[in-house]
C-alpha cells in the first residue's frame, strides 16, 4: 500500500543491480509502468539526481520519490448479470459472484463490480472503510466465481473484519490443478509477495506475508485433479500461487503458467477456481452460519470433459 507525499529510502540489499523502475515497482507495491510513469515525470530521484526508467540501483542508494495522492474510484451503480443474492438481512448480504466481476472499482478495472450490481439493485452497506470499498471484508478474484459476505451493517463490519483477520471464517474453495498433487493431501506453507517483474502477478518470495493454504485431492482425471482448498489466510492470488508454487497450477489459468492445450480441451477461459463454501459467526448473535455454491456452467463442463476422458 503506498502513501501519498515526498518519501526518501534507501534501496535494500535484495535489490542491489535492478533497474530503477522495477526496484521501484517492488519498494512501493507499484506495476512497473506506473513506476515508468513517476521516473518519466521527474517524481523520482536517484542519489539526488535525476534519472530513467533503465538505471541500475546500488544497494544504499538513496530514492527521493514523490508519490501523488490516490485518485478515489467511487462505485457506480450499474446492473450487473448473473450476480445472485444467497442470503440478506439486516447485518450481511451473502452473494454468489459471476466470473468477469471484481469485488468493487480499483483504477485500471473497466468491468462490472460486485458494489455496482448491489447499489443498482437497491441494496445498501456499510459505509466503513474507503468510499469504494463500501461493505467489502473480503475479496474474490474478479476471474474467481463463488460466495462472498458483505457488511450491512457497521457492527457487522467490525465484527466479520476482525473474524477474517482472526483466521475464524471457513474459506472453502474447489480448484481444478494440472496432474497429481503428491502427497494427495497437504498444506503449503510460504510467503507470498509481489512478483519481481512488477506485472501483476504475486509469488512465493523470501520476505513475503506469512500464507498458509490447506489441499485435499476430491478427484483424480487422467490430466487434472479436483482439489478443496482451506484457507488459513487470505493473500491476494493465493491459492493460484501457492498450486503453481508446487507445480499444479489452476487449469485455465495462464497468468500463472497454466497449459493453454490443455485450457482449450476443457473449453476454459479462465482459472478453474470456485469458492464453495463460507461459514462464520454470524455478527449479531454468534450463530453459525454457512452458505454454499453449485460450480458455474464453465467448470461443470470442463468436469464433464475430463470425466468423459477418463
Amino acid at each position: 500500500m503506498t502513501q501519498q507525499g515526498q518519501r526518501q529510502v534507501p534501496v535494500p540489499d535484495g535489490l542491489d543491480g535492478e533497474r530503477l523502475d522495477a526496484a521501484l515497482a517492488r519498494m512501493f507495491g507499484l506495476s512497473r509502468a506506473r513506476a515508468a510513469e513517476l521516473i518519466a515525470t521527474g517524481a523520482v530521484l536517484l542519489g539526488g539526481a535525476a534519472a530513467t526508467k533503465s538505471d541500475r540501483v546500488a544497494a544504499g542508494d538513496w530514492l527521493d520519490v514523490t508519490l501523488p495522492p490516490p485518485v478515489a474510484v467511487q462505485p457506480r451503480p450499474e446492473p450487473v448479470p448473473g450476480l445472485r443474492v444467497v442470503h440478506e438481512d439486516a447485518d450481511i448480504l451473502v452473494v454468489d459472484k459471476p466470473r468477469g466481476v471484481a469485488a468493487h472499482p480499483t483504477p485500471g478495472w473497466t468491468g462490472p463490480t460486485v458494489l455496482q450490481g448491489l447499489l443498482a439493485a437497491g441494496h445498501t452497506l456499510a459505509t466503513s472503510g474507503a468510499a469504494e470499498r463500501q461493505g467489502i471484508v473480503h475479496r474474490l478474484d474478479a476471474n474467481t466465481s463463488g460466495l462472498m459476505v458483505l457488511a450491512k451493517s457497521e457492527p457487522a463490519y467490525s465484527a466479520l473484519k476482525q473474524a477474517f483477520r482472526d483466521r475464524e471464517v471457513d474459506k472453502r474453495y474447489h480448484a481444478l490443478v494440472q496432474g497429481h498433487p503428491d502427497p494427495l493431501r497437504g498444506t503449503v506453507d510460504a510467503p507470498i509477495g509481489r512478483h519481481p517483474s512488477g506485472d501483476g502477478r504475486f509469488a512465493v518470495i523470501a520476505g513475503g506475508r506469512p500464507s498458509v493454504t490447506h489441499y485435499d485431492t476430491l478427484e483424480a482425471f487422467r490430466a487434472a485433479s479436483l482439489v478443496e482448498v482451506i484457507l488459513e489466510t487470505g493473500r491476494t492470488h493465493q491459492i493460484r500461487v501457492h498450486m503453481t508454487a508446487i507445480r499444479h497450477p489452476c487449469a485455465g489459468d495462464r497468468l500463472y503458467g497454466a497449459d493453454p492445450v490443455l485450457a482449450a480441451r476443457l473449453g476454459l477461459t479462465r482459472q478453474w477456481l470456485h469458492a464453495v463454501r463460507l461459514g462464520f459467526a454470524h455478527p449479531a448473535d454468534g450463530r453459525k452460519v454457512e452458505f454454499s455454491s453449485e460450480y458455474s456452467a464453465d467448470l461443470a463442463s470442463a468436469l464433464e470433459v475430463l470425466s468423459a476422458e477418463s
